[in-house]
């Protein structure tokens, strides 16, 4: 009886995780405000899209591969302007959104799973941008860039809602009218193009997965000699992922300092 291939860092899924990284870090860095709903410091990107499709079509694992490389591509080709804790915020808010959605669809591999798991993610990861914003972001950013002067903040708020936005209920505003919103909309975005088009990629992989996998020959011997050279080949597999991550932070941290 043929063994299936249980190896997870194959071929096939490193060059699909690389591929969905790639794009997704394009797109984080290429960001965009949207200045007439939202204040300027919130930038519309369309990475989550890359990271959800990877996710449903090879596992939350995959995902969360995904969403934290594509931090790292970001930080290299754009810097960070935050000292890195708007790319940190970013990074566990893009996981709260893939990871509970491919945990979800793992079990129930239908599209009611899929929804199920896309509605949970969402709902992670707008409650964690709201935290996120209340509790580190804003007192954050506020102190370092601005030396606590609210005026900053408030000033572009008041430029979308009126005077009604002061130091008082400048988080009622901001959290409720602003963060909210745009999170819900950044996670419908990436749902609605992932629906249409996650199933097929994830059938295109595993195709591709079974033609460049070779399969166990029968007997104990060949068993025995095949097992070998896969554990051998996940060894180096891993090494050469490892690499690729420690030439990555170190080209990160390089821009940092240089810059």
């Amino acid at each position: 009886m043929e063994r299936k291939n249980t190896q997870f860092f194959t071929p096939t899924r490193i060059a699909v995780i690389a591929m969905f990284a790639t794009l997704a870090g394009v797109l984080y860095a290429f960001g965009f405000p949207i200045n007439v709903a939202f204040p300027f410091w919130l930038e519309l990107n369309f990475s989550d899209i890359p990271a959800l499709i990877g996710t449903f079509a090879m596992g939350p694992l995959s995902g969360g591969i995904i969403v934290f490389v594509k931090i790292l591509i970001k930080l290299i080709i754009k810097g960070t302007s935050t000292m890195f804790v708007g790319e940190l915020a970013d990074l566990v808010i893009g996981l709260a959104f893939v990871v509970p959605a491919g945990l979800i669809y793992k079990r129930h591999r239908t599209f009611r799973g899929a929804l199920a798991g896309m509605g949970v993610g969402t709902l992670c990861s707008v409650a964690l941008s709201v935290f996120a914003n209340w509790l580190i972001l804003v007192p954050f950013y506020l102190q370092l860039f601005f030396g606590g002067d609210w005026n900053s903040l408030i000033a572009p708020m008041q430029a979308l809602f009126g005077d009604g936005v002061t130091r008082e209920t400048f988080y009622n505003f901001y959290l409720w009218v602003s963060v909210l919103p745009f999170n819900l909309m950044r996670c419908l975005i990436a749902v609605l193009v992932t629906l249409p088009v996650y199933k097929r990629i994830s059938v295109l992989i595993n195709r591709m997965n079974e033609r460049f996998m070779p399969k166990a020959p029968a007997g104990g011997e060949g068993d025995a000699s095949v097992c070998a050279a896969t554990k051998k080949r996940t060894i180096v597999t891993v090494a050469v992922c490892a690499g690729v991550v420690l030439l990555l932070v170190g080209g990160v941290l390089l821009r940092y300092f240089l810059s």
